[in-house]
C-alpha cells in the first residue's frame, strides 16, 4: 500500500481543520474517546454542533483563538492508501510554517471560503506550492452550503484560481466543491450539488497518480554514516550507509562517488531484513563497493554519466525563517542532504510577492517570512541538483552558527 502525503493551506476560518477533522471523522479513523473530548469541549463552549476542527487543533492557543498556528501533522489510512496529513496554518506571519508542511507534500490542498473567493492568502499559498514543486493542487470551495450550493459560484472562484495558478508552474488541478461542515463531496459524494460530476475529495486523494512524481531516473545515494569492519562481525565488512533520494540502484551498477569524482561498482545492497538485488526511493540501505575508497558523511554516490552539479556559488530561492533579516554578507551553516558547510550570503537578487508575482529588485535583504531569490558562497563544494529536477538533493536549510536555529528553507535554481 502506498501513502500519500498532503498538505492543507488556506486563509483564516476558511475551514481546514474542519476539513481535517471531517476527514478523519467520516473515514473511521479517531478514537471513541478523541470524539467524547471533541464532542464535551464543543457543549462546553455552547456550540450547537461537534465542532471537528478541535480533532486538529491541539495547542490550547490554537483552540481559544480558533486558528492554527503550529503545522499539526495527522496520519490515517483508507484500504486503498496511507496517508500523513500537514494542517498548516492560515496567517501570512506563519508562511515559513506553510513551507514545512508542503516541504514534502505530493498534494496541496487550497481551501477556499465559497462566500469571500479567491483572497491574497490563497494566491500566497499556491505560489507556495508552485515554488515547493508540490505536483499535484485541489482547489476546494469549502462552505458550499452558505452560497445555497450555487454552481455559479464555484465556477466563477474556480476559473479565477485557475487564471492566477496558470502562470505558476503547477502540473495538476483539480476543483472540488464541499462542505465540511456538514461533509458534502468530502468522503461521500454530496446529493446538494447535481450540477458537480467529479468525485469526493476522499475518492481524489485515493486514486490520483503519484508514481510517475518520484525521479526514479538520476540515482542520488548521500552517504550518511560509514560502517566499518569493527562495527561488523565479519571483519572485511565496509558499507555506506543512506536513504536512497532518487533513482534505482542495483547490485552491479558502475557509480561515481562524488565530489573526489572516484569510481567503483556495487557489489552489495543489505538490509537490516537482508540483503536486495535493488534498492529505490525512500528505501534505507547499506551499499557495499567493489573498491575500498575513501568516502565519507556527505558524499553522494550516483551513475557516471548521471551526476548532479558540484559548486561552492549556488543560486536559490530562500523563504526566510528569522525575525531579524537575512543580508548581505551574512554568514550561516547549510545543511544540504547530510552534507553541512559554512556559507556566506554573496547577493539578494530580488524578493518575490507571492501575492503578485512581482519581483522587486531593490531591497538588499529578506524579512522574516518573505521569499527571494539569492546567491550564497559554501566554504565546501555541494553536490547539488536544480529544485526542479530532484525535490531532496535540490533542497537545503540555513541555520544560524550562533543559536543552531534553522532560519532559512532553500531550494537550488542552479550553481555557477
Amino acid at each position: 500500500m502506498d501513502m500519500l502525503r498532503f498538505a492543507t493551506a488556506g486563509s483564516v476560518d476558511d475551514g481546514k481543520s474542519t476539513l481535517i477533522g471531517r476527514l478523519l471523522y467520516d473515514s473511521k479513523s479517531i478514537f471513541e474517546d478523541q470524539l467524547e473530548s471533541v464532542e464535551a469541549t464543543s457543549k462546553g463552549r455552547g456550540d450547537e454542533y461537534t465542532d471537528l476542527s478541535l480533532l486538529t487543533d491541539g495547542l490550547r492557543a490554537e483552540r481559544e483563538q480558533g486558528i492554527t498556528i503550529d503545522v499539526a501533522y495527522r496520519y490515517f489510512a483508507t484500504p486503498k492508501r496511507k496517508f500523513i496529513i500537514a494542517d498548516t496554518p492560515g496567517h501570512a506571519q506563519y508562511t515559513r510554517n506553510m513551507v514545512t508542511g508542503a516541504s514534502t507534500a505530493d498534494l496541496a490542498i487550497v481551501l477556499v471560503d465559497a462566500r469571500k473567493g479567491v483572497l491574497e492568502q490563497s494566491r500566497r499559498h499556491a505560489t507556495i506550492a508552485s515554488l515547493l514543486r508540490v505536483p499535484h493542487i485541489v482547489l476546494a470551495v469549502n462552505k458550499m452550503d452558505l452560497v445555497d450550493w450555487s454552481q455559479e459560484v464555484f465556477e466563477s472562484i474556480r476559473e479565477e484560481f485557475f487564471a492566477f495558478a496558470s502562470k505558476l508552474n503547477i502540473t495538476d488541478m483539480t476543483a472540488i466543491p464541499l462542505s465540511a461542515l456538514a461533509g458534502d463531496n468530502v468522503v461521500n459524494r454530496s446529493e446538494n450539488m447535481p450540477w458537480y460530476e467529479g468525485t469526493s475529495l476522499l475518492h481524489h486523494l485515493e486514486n490520483v497518480y503519484i508514481a510517475s512524481d518520484r525521479n526514479l531516473q538520476d540515482v542520488r545515494f548521500p552517504v550518511q554514516y560509514v560502517i566499518r569492519p569493527q562495527q561488523n562481525a565479519r571483519r572485511d565488512y565496509r558499507g555506506y550507509a543512506g536513504q536512497v533520494a532518487s533513482g534505482v540502484i542495483k547490485v552491479g551498477d558502475e557509480v561515481l562517488v562524488l565530489p573526489s569524482g572516484l569510481s567503483s561498482k556495487v557489489v552489495g545492497i543489505d538490509t537490516a531484513d537482508g540483503p536486495l538485488d535493488e534498492a529505490f526511493p525512500p528505501m534505507s540501505v547499506t551499499l557495499r563497493l567493489a573498491d575500498e575508497l575513501d568516502i565519507s558523511r556527505g558524499d553522494v554516490i550516483c551513475r557516471k554519466g548521471n551526476h548532479p552539479d558540484i559548486s561552492q556559488d549556488i543560486e536559490a530561492m530562500v523563504c526566510w525563517m528569522d525575525d531579524a533579516p537575512l543580508r548581505v554578507g551574512q554568514k550561516l551553516s547549510v545543511l544540504h542532504t547530510t552534507r553541512s558547510a559554512r556559507a556566506v550570503i554573496r547577493k539578494v537578487t530580488y524578493e518575490l510577492n507571492v501575492n503578485t508575482l512581482h519581483r522587486d529588485e531593490l531591497t538588499n535583504e529578506l524579512g522574516l517570512n518573505a521569499v527571494g531569490r539569492i546567491s550564497l558562497r559554501t566554504t565546501t563544494p555541494l553536490v547539488a541538483d536544480e529544485y526542479s529536477r530532484n525535490r531532496t538533493t535540490g533542497a537545503f536549510v540555513l541555520i544560524d552558527e550562533s543559536t543552531n536555529r534553522t532560519v532559512g528553507a532553500g531550494t537550488v535554481i542552479g550553481s555557477t
